[in-house]
């Protein structure tokens, strides 16, 4: 059989596939329980000032 060839055997085994539903998965969802914190860090004026600081270096 040469490349491109129509396979019906492929095809309907390929039709079979995909044709079925996918369900061994777990489709709960997970609950974290926590804390997030963030840091805003230094103020922007702050910033600007080690930026200088570093670019005089």
């Amino acid at each position: 059989m040469s490349m491109g060839a129509y396979d019906e055997d492929e095809h309907e085994r390929r039709e079979q596939q995909a044709s079925k539903v996918d369900t061994d998965f777990d489709d709960e969802r997970t609950i974290y329980h926590g804390e997030v914190e963030y840091d805003s860090g230094d103020s922007a004026e702050a910033l600007l000032n080690k930026f200088e600081e570093i670019q005089s270096n």
